[in-house]
């Protein structure tokens, strides 16, 4: 079974699955050795390992691809990759995204509604699903696609116009449907019940706070990433660490994951 297969597979299980985003070869090694079925990348993380600002096309949709390229090929579990707006703004940069993820073998890849453009962020609904049907012509039955509405993100809180935007996209062809930021429960019921029978991905839980992931596969979530959160919180203990280290006190550095287990994990990996 191709990687493809077993992530379209995870999609039509009874319950949520959980899929975390790694930013590196060690983060994706220790998600695996924790038991995840499968990965996705995270745009933000990836930026800001390379020191480069997120959702302003600082990253080409080459290095994306072949930061996805390489967490699929290092585990050998299946990655969707988060690749933005599909790298321009037409149609046909989508396709060119979608063709380039498929030569990389990735099983899945995202691609939103967005436009890197401050003074308009989202694309017009006409001109997204136009790119989202695009894609998917090129997806079908070759890599798993997501469509996502970044309405929540940008201040746009209309419930009304993201199941519009989903439910075409679903009409369009995309294999799973993704809205983040959604402000509770009722409204990720609503989109599920929109898309229906289309598989929903949502990140973390509802704005509302977390819920257990039993929850939100009663609601009929079938896929949960974690988007940038774990680098962020790795972030956060690095920052953390380095204010003690600037006051002298070095106790924080003792623990953690050994230089022992990474390395064994990256032999592994071989």
């Amino acid at each position: 079974m191709t990687t493809y297969e077993r992530f379209l597979d995870l999609h039509a299980g009874p319950d949520a699955f959980v899929m975390p985003n790694p930013w590196d070869g060690a983060s994706a090694f220790l998600l695996k050795r924790a038991g995840f079925a499968a990965l996705g990348t995270s745009s933000a993380a990836l930026a800001f390992a390379l020191g480069r600002r997120d959702g302003a096309h600082a990253v080409s949709r080459t290095e994306a691809i072949e930061h996805a390229g390489l967490l699929q090929a290092l585990t050998g579990l299946p990655v969707n990759g988060d690749l933005e707006d599909g790298f321009g703004p037409s149609p046909a940069d989508c396709v060119t995204t979608v063709e380039a993820s498929i030569a990389a073998g990735l099983a899945g890849l995202g691609i939103e509604d967005t436009t890197a453009d401050p003074a308009q962020p989202l694309h017009s609904f006409d001109d997204a699903v136009a790119r989202v049907r695009a894609a998917a012509a090129k997806a079908r039955g070759r890599i798993v696609l997501t469509a996502r509405t970044d309405n929540y993100l940008h201040d746009r809180e209309d419930l009304e116009d993201t199941i519009r935007r989903l439910t075409a996209f679903a009409e369009a062809g995309a294999d799973v449907l993704y809205a983040p930021g959604l402000p509770d429960m009722d409204a990720i019921r609503a989109i599920v019940r929109a898309v229906a029978p289309k598989p929903v991905n949502v990140l973390i839980g509802p704005d509302t706070g977390p819920v257990p992931l039993a929850e939100l596969s009663a609601a009929g979530v079938r896929r949960v990433s974690i988007g940038g959160a774990l680098y962020r919180q790795a972030m956060t203990t690095v920052a953390r660490l380095g204010a003690a280290l600037r006051a002298g006190d070095f106790t924080g550095l003792l623990g953690g994951v050994s230089h022992g287990e990474l390395n064994a994990l990256s032999q592994d990996a071989l």
